[in-house]
């Protein structure tokens, strides 16, 4: 019952307060400690494909130890001396790691930033939040990066992170969440990271293939609950779901777009590089500011409605556990 009433008080804390700034994040602990050995790993391991695949290894491992083994050690610990500490931590600790209301703050900040100041202020909010370069995007391509964001962290940021805490508690949601902060860190295609972050690559878009996938469904029914078109929304899922380099990126983005009735994706740079990508969705209209906070409304119906699923779940295991 404790990973229930964690989850539930953890999500309805963190639509309320989001992430407040002066309290350290437990993902910024998590960001030092790949920095760490990154730079340790680079220097004992040698400097070849082989090395550099072997040293991604080698953090792979150091990172899921330390993101499984010190939450649950914590929470074994207060458990055991009292059942209240342990709650209060657990509901704590998942609060901070769901991103609903902070995803929805930064998207906001560049729907005001073009709003009410330039297109250059647009920029600059996106680049808070997006690992494309953002110089030279036009205000369409702005809005097309926020509401790509928007869209794809509805997974990494909110449902995947609900699925493994209502599966195995906040220790689970710790792994993913290191899982997912090293491919965000070290899982680049380019020179640097292409042998040494393959491994944190592929175990992310492992540790994302089934969340992905049920966020792509559980967005398909909010889009005809949030009063959106859940009929193309449907369409469009499953047409462009594979529309992207990567298993997981595109199941979201599609089902935001075909909901919008707009066009997502397509070609973009990173690090001052030009990558072709695939269309997602049809332009059945041109993208426009409104639908950056229509994408948040999106969000918080599909979050909402996973909170409800995986908590119904997790009662009706541990119904048949006690039965």
């Amino acid at each position: 019952m404790a990973g229930v009433i964690a989850l539930c008080a953890g999500f309805l804390a963190d639509l309320g307060l989001g992430d407040p700034r002066w309290l350290y994040h437990p993902v910024c602990a998590i960001g030092k400690w790949i920095a760490f050995w990154e730079k340790k790993l680079r220097r004992w391991f040698p400097k070849t494909g082989a090395g550099e695949r072997a040293a991604g290894i080698a953090l792979v491992l150091l990172v899921l130890l330390a993101c499984g083994a010190i939450p649950m050690a914590v929470l074994l610990l207060l458990y055991q001396w009292n059942f209240w500490a342990g709650l209060a931590v657990e509901t704590f600790w998942c609060y901070q790691m769901l991103a609903t209301k902070s995803l929805k703050t930064e998207s906001m900040k560049v729907y005001e930033a073009l709003s009410t100041g330039t297109l250059e202020d647009g920029r600059y909010a996106v680049s808070m939040i997006v690992g494309r370069d953002t110089k030279a995007l036009s205000e369409e391509g702005v809005i097309k990066a926020t509401v790509e964001t928007v869209a794809e962290n509805t997974s990494d940021g909110v449902i995947a992170p609900m699925l493994y805490m209502a599966i195995g508690g906040v220790p689970l949601m710790f792994l993913y969440k290191g899982i997912n902060t090293m491919d965000s860190m070290v899982g680049y295609k380019n020179e640097k990271y292409l042998n040494f972050g393959r491994c944190a690559a592929k175990l992310d878009d492992a540790a994302n293939y089934v969340p992905a996938r049920i966020s792509g469904w559980l967005m398909v029914a909010a889009s005809f609950l949030a009063g959106f078109d859940g009929k193309n929304a449907k369409k469009i899922y499953l047409r462009d779901r594979r529309n992207h380099a990567s298993p997981n990126s595109a199941q979201t983005e599609a089902v935001m777009a075909g909901a919008l009735g707009v066009q997502l994706a397509g070609n973009a740079y990173y690090f001052g590089k030009l990558y072709e990508k695939p269309t997602i969705g049809d332009s059945v209209r041109p993208i426009e500011r409104e639908d950056i906070p229509r994408s948040n409304r999106l969000l918080y119906v599909t979050a909402g409605l996973g909170l409800l699923i995986f908590a119904l779940a997790r009662f009706a295991v541990l119904g048949l556990i006690l039965a």
